[in-house]
């Protein structure tokens, strides 16, 4: 069965995600027991520290006019249920799918008359925190809007594609190779469902954009840019892989 798989992959018949045929996992399932009980336990998660940080900034009145989220949006636990599961979603006015952090820069933006965060500042990634803990436990729900069609179709070749100089694509690792170690550490089936998430290896709390440039640098390619069109794309194909599972940010990996 595996063979005639690899057949019809290597004929293009096939892709590599239903050649691989593996039931779905969540990153979480690959952890080590201990990492497992940080993240199950707040008092234990150092990315709470994030999220109370967020909390805060959350009720803060900032730029000129002077507003917090929660003036707009009122009580986070009831406005911003479900929000980060929706995420990526497209905005009108970029023309394009937009993620959590880029919306809250937008709100910023558009209804405080803030200056934008640049990308990974820590109060961006506090907010982000608190906005997605709001949604833990809510099932990933892709917007079903045709305009993401297009983006997702791209997204979903620069998953499948061999980059770098070790020319690999992302789809070797986290279809071919999922559940098997790499540098001591496993492999994922690349199903984003804990970001923002803190990571041990960075000693805080980081996007999937800084993972995904993790992962090229790793093979040896130049990183897309933080918000560019190809962040865009391949960040609305894993947000669709894993669309059903249940989002558990803010996550602890290694």
């Amino acid at each position: 069965m595996r063979r005639a798989a690899l057949l019809l992959m290597a004929l293009g018949i096939i892709s590599l995600s239903a050649a691989a045929a593996e039931p779905r996992k969540s990153g979480f399932e690959y952890m080590s027991p201990a990492t497992q009980a940080m993240q199950k336990d707040d008092t234990q998660n150092p990315a709470m520290l994030w999220v109370k940080d967020g909390e805060a900034l959350w009720n803060k009145a900032e730029g000129g006019a002077g507003k917090s989220c929660a003036s707009c949006h009122g009580d986070a636990a009831a406005s911003m249920r479900g929000v980060a599961a929706r995420h990526p979603a497209f905005d009108a006015g970029s023309g394009r799918p937009v993620n959590l952090t880029e919306r809250i820069n937008l709100c910023r933006q558009n209804r405080q008359q803030a200056k934008p965060h640049p990308p990974e500042h820590a109060e961006l990634l506090s907010l982000a925190s608190f906005v997605a803990l709001q949604s833990r436990g809510q099932p990933i729900a892709p917007t079903r809007d045709a305009r993401m069609a297009p983006f997702f179709s791209r997204g979903e070749q620069l998953f499948r594609q061999r980059i770098g100089q070790l020319d690999l694509s992302c789809a070797q690792c986290h279809d071919n190779n999922a559940g098997k170690r790499l540098a001591g550490n496993p492999i994922p089936q690349a199903h984003p469902t804990g970001y923002p998430l803190y990571r041990l290896e960075w000693q805080g709390v980081g996007s999937l954009q800084r993972r995904i440039r993790n992962c090229m640098s790793g093979v040896r390619a130049e990183p897309f840019a933080f918000h560019s069109g190809e962040m865009a794309e391949l960040e609305t194909y894993l947000a669709s892989r894993a669309a059903g599972m249940p989002l558990d940010a803010p996550a602890v990996r290694p």
